[in-house]
């Protein structure tokens, strides 16, 4: 099983506003390759502390709905006590407790075995990093 691993980084720019960017194309088409075809797991990590992976749809509102619940659940003020970058940058590093910062889906015959209405999306709330890595890892 020489290909039984394989592994890509993504490099994205979020941009300087908190986002949802939906990764599955960019899943699908690095399963293209490094499945072939085969059954396995696609493994999602973000490496950074202020980001995490999310399994949800988008396209209808979803994903504005959860920036919404994040601001809800984590206000960007004054009472984290991690206080450097912007203002209430503290709870970018709380996100990943609620986000994690990985994700491993299921590859059927070389594609994400996703639901109807679910994507694979990186949530980046972090306005002071506006480039994300995201590494791909098939497993099959």
């Amino acid at each position: 099983m020489p290909d039984a691993f394989r592994t890509h980084v993504l490099t994205l720019r979020t941009g300087s506003e908190e986002r949802v960017a939906d990764l599955t194309s960019a899943c699908e088409e690095f399963l293209s390759r490094a499945a072939a075809g085969r059954d396995g797991l696609l493994n999602v990590f973000v490496p950074h502390a202020t980001a995490g992976i999310a399994v949800i749809e988008t396209g209808a509102g979803s994903d504005d709905d959860l920036l919404a619940t994040l601001h809800t659940l984590l206000p960007a003020d004054d009472r984290w006590q991690h206080r450097h970058g912007s203002h209430g940058h503290g709870r970018d590093h709380v996100l990943p407790a609620l986000v994690p910062p990985h994700a491993t889906l299921p590859v059927i015959a070389g594609h994400l075995e996703l639901g109807t209405w679910q994507s694979v999306c990186l949530v980046d709330t972090n306005v002071d990093n506006a480039q994300r890595q995201v590494r791909l890892s098939f497993l099959g």
